[in-house]
């Protein structure tokens, strides 16, 4: 699976890691940044790996940010994204089995590492469940 991946500030240290958990894991990965430290605005990374989403340039994303909420915003302003944020493996499942989301975010400064790498291998390995789920997911982008 080719997977991109964001992370403002807060989340770069768990994307790095992130990213090489899922290169050991055969998955490609695209780094949409940011690589620093120094304070910056989730929506110059979310925009970018959402638009790569859209155009099929990568299967899927994952984004990190200080609550999350941030990253679920700007990801969710494009049409073709279904940003899921999730803080426990159960929610990681709900929003792939339920909600198809094709990001998943993370709240960085909620969450420890072990349950990031948690969330992100329940995600990866749930499938949709489709049904009612679809005709809800019809419903969300109006014309």
């Amino acid at each position: 699976m080719r997977i991109g991946i964001c992370s403002d500030h807060t989340g770069v240290e768990y994307k790095s890691k992130l990213i090489a958990y899922l290169l050991n894991k055969g998955h490609e990965v695209v780094n949409f940044g940011t690589d620093s430290t120094q304070s910056c605005d989730y929506p110059d990374y979310a925009h970018p790996m959402a638009s790569a989403i859209e155009a099929g340039d990568v299967d899927a994303g994952i984004a990190l940010c200080g609550t999350g909420n941030g990253m679920a915003l700007a990801l969710n302003h494009h049409k073709g994204i279904r940003a899921g944020l999730a803080w426990n493996q159960e929610v990681a499942r709900l929003v792939k089995e339920h909600n198809n989301a094709n990001v998943l975010v993370m709240p960085a400064r909620f969450v420890s590492y072990r349950m990031a790498v948690m969330m992100v291998r329940t995600w990866l390995v749930t499938e949709f469940a489709g049904g009612r789920h679809q005709r809800r997911i019809d419903k969300i982008v109006q014309p």
